[in-house]
């Protein structure tokens, strides 16, 4: 009968691997931008008081890669591009944030059109 053994070495470089491939997954955002969500601006409610609001949008992320919490900058991001390409589809060119983002990794946007087509 053959007896497999796991060393400390062998141990200690499958927890490396697993270190790195959390960190690696942590910090990825699997999100792009569309050519039209690039000219999407994030704006402030004060930037906005001239502007036409079109409605608003959902955008919904993970907030965990496998076993691991994603970075809470990353879920942002990764929102924020989700609203600007939603945003651009609606013909909108600025998005504001309703509030913060939630620990389910959920965010809504209002869209405005500022400007003048």
């Amino acid at each position: 009968m053959h007896e497999t053994r796991m060393t400390l070495g062998t141990q200690a470089v499958r927890l490396i691997a697993v270190a790195g491939a959390a960190a690696i997954a942590g910090g990825c955002t699997w999100v792009k931008p569309t050519s039209g969500g690039e000219g999407v601006h994030v704006g402030t409610a004060s930037e906005i008081v001239r502007c036409n609001k079109l409605g608003a949008t959902h955008a919904k992320t993970s907030t965990k890669a496998g076993f691991f919490s994603r970075g809470a900058k990353k879920v942002d991001q990764e929102l924020e591009t989700l609203a600007r390409n939603e945003a651009s589809e609606m013909g909108g060119d600025t998005i504001v944030p309703q509030g913060p983002t939630s620990s389910e990794g959920r965010r809504s946007f209002d869209v405005y059109r500022c400007s003048v087509p």
